[in-house]
Formats: structure tokens, C-alpha cells, sequence
């Protein structure tokens, strides 16, 4: 119900039920596994009564704490060795914002604050998609918090920026300031960003004029869902950003997308000398819930060979 009230206008009322029914879509899993496990240990011995009820009252525990760890956004930092790089180059990057009904303008303003405070240490942002979750409208000035950060932001569309209507996710980027490449490059510095867009029709590797890479420069390419490392690697770009996975965002799901995902979450190199970056997120997708995960940006020290 009030997933019908958002698509429509966004209410902290409705946002605060939204809220409640992502936080007991989780719960009502964890006491799943959590009674499986008490009828488990119930069948090898006899469980008392205060057992029980230590074992019952694990999930709201660990609620509190994946609830705390949802919002705590982090910096984590990686470094990437690169053979033409000219000089030094800092990239802040971010993915699955879910700006939506369970986190809202807030999570735009967090985002803003944390960038800002690394504007002395980095040259530029990346959003590697889902800046809109689609559970709720995108206003045109949803995203204003970003025109105050001293730092140029490029964005690329994932899967959920087309849920609520892709023009309003792109009105609101513009006008915040935010750089949108679908299916476009931009020369940075020594760098050649190419934003790649998610296509929900085409399931196939996108289609890229490969004299968009450049052999003078690092070739970055922006891509929401890390797919076709191999091929893109094989076009020469050097390194790929992306998201998507939330890195299954809370355990026990986590070791399921370990399964799912060859690039669940990390760097990864392959044996041209190019990586892909797959972030674990800022926001989170249905319930505001972590646990093993981090909401992170993360600044990748691109550095040249010694």
C-alpha cells in the first residue's frame, strides 16, 4: 500500500511505513532461520526456557545492529596499478544510492557531506547506477544537495534509475549539476569515462563503438551490473566500475551472491593488467538492513608504475 502512495508523491508518512515493511521483510527471515535452528538444537536436547528466549532475542539484536550499519557510510579506500597512467588520480565511487521511499533526500545530503569532505583528496565522482531506487517519484530537485560538492559528479543509469521513469532521475541529475553519460564518453584529465548504459530489453553485452577507447589515455568504463569484464577488458578499457550486487547486502544472502556473482564485491585483476571495481553500495535495495557488508564510497587510487 504505501509502495502505490510513493509511485505517486513521496510522504514521510508512507516513507515511514515503507521503512517498518523493509525492516520486517528481514526480521520475519531471520526468526525463520532463527526457529530452524532452536527446533534443530531442541531435537539433540532439551532447550529451556530462558534458551529459548536468548535465541529468540538474537534477531531483534542484530536488527538494531544491520539497521546502524545500513547508515553508517564508510570510506574505504583501494589502489590500482596502471601501466599509461600520466599521474596520480584520485576516483570517489559510489553505486545503488536507492534514493527512494526507504531512504530518501537524506541519503542524497549524507552522500554530499562525505564528498565534500574528501574534496582535497579527490578529482571526481563516480555513480556506477541506481542513483533511484523506483519506489518512489524522483522530484526535480531531489538531488540538489550534490550541486554544493566541490567535485565534478558522472553518473551512468543502472536497471532501477528506468523503474520510476528514467527523464525525472535525469531532470533531477542535471539539474544538480551531475554529469549524465548513457551511452557517451568525457575526456578527465587523463582519463576517457565511458558510461554504458543498462538496458532492461537487451540482455546481451551492450554495443560500444570501440573508437571510444582511446589508446592515449586510461579508459574507465562505467557500468551498473558487473558483467563482461572479459570482453571489455579485451576492448581496452583498463578498468571497469560497478555495482549492482550490494554484495548481498546482509548474511546470509552474501554467501548466496558469492555463488551468483563472479564479481560479487572488490577489485579484481585479469591478465591484460585491467580491473573491474565492483562497489558494495551506498543505499540499500527493499530493507534498510547490513551485516557483512558496508555502505561505502570508495576512493580508488589510480597510480602509475614504478
Amino acid at each position: 500500500m504505501p509502495t502505490l502512495f510513493e509511485e505517486r508523491k513521496s510522504r514521510k508518512v508512507t516513507r515511514f511505513l515503507s521503512t517498518v515493511d523493509g525492516v520486517w521483510m528481514w526480521a520475519s527471515v531471520m526468526f525463520l532461520i532463527d526457529i530452524l535452528i532452536i527446533y534443530l538444537l531442541g531435537s539433540f536436547a532439551k532447550l529451556s526456557f530462558e534458551i529459548n528466549l536468548i535465541l529468540l532475542a538474537i534477531v531483534p539484536a542484530l536488527g538494531l545492529y544491520n539497521y546502524w550499519k545500513a547508515h553508517k557510510l564508510v570510506v574505504n579506500e583501494r589502489k590500482i596499478v596502471l601501466d599509461n597512467l600520466e599521474h596520480d588520480i584520485n576516483i570517489a565511487q559510489l553505486s545503488d544510492v536507492h534514493f527512494g521511499s526507504v531512504r530518501h533526500r537524506q541519503i542524497i545530503s549524507q552522500i554530499a557531506s562525505r564528498l565534500n569532505g574528501l574534496k582535497d583528496t579527490c578529482d571526481i565522482a563516480i555513480i556506477s547506477g541506481d542513483l533511484a531506487d523506483g519506489s518512489a517519484m524522483v522530484e526535480a530537485d531531489d538531488f540538489m544537495a550534490f550541486k554544493d560538492v566541490e567535485m565534478p559528479i558522472i553518473f551512468t543509469p543502472g536497471n532501477h534509475d528506468y523503474y520510476i521513469g528514467i527523464n525525472n532521475v535525469v531532470c533531477a541529475c542535471e539539474n544538480a549539476g551531475v554529469i549524465v553519460l548513457d551511452n557517451d564518453s568525457l575526456e578527465f584529465d587523463c582519463l576517457n569515462i565511458y558510461g554504458a548504459s543498462y538496458s532492461l530489453d537487451d540482455k546481451d553485452i551492450p554495443k560500444i563503438d570501440e573508437s571510444m577507447v582511446m589508446g592515449d589515455k586510461v579508459n574507465i568504463l562505467n557500468y551498473h551490473v558487473p558483467y563482461y569484464f572479459k570482453e571489455f577488458s579485451r576492448m581496452g578499457f583498463n578498468l571497469q566500475l560497478s555495482g549492482h550486487t550490494h554484495g548481498g547486502q546482509f548474511h546470509p544472502v552474501t554467501f548466496i551472491s558469492d555463488l551468483l556473482f563472479k564479481y560479487n564485491k572488490g577489485l579484481f585483476k585479469d591478465n591484460r593488467g585491467n580491473y573491474i571495481h565492483v562497489t558494495t553500495g551506498v543505499g540499500s535495495m527493499d530493507t534498510p538492513m547490513r551485516w557483512g557488508t558496508d555502505s561505502e564510497i570508495v576512493v580508488l587510487k589510480l597510480r602509475g608504475k614504478d
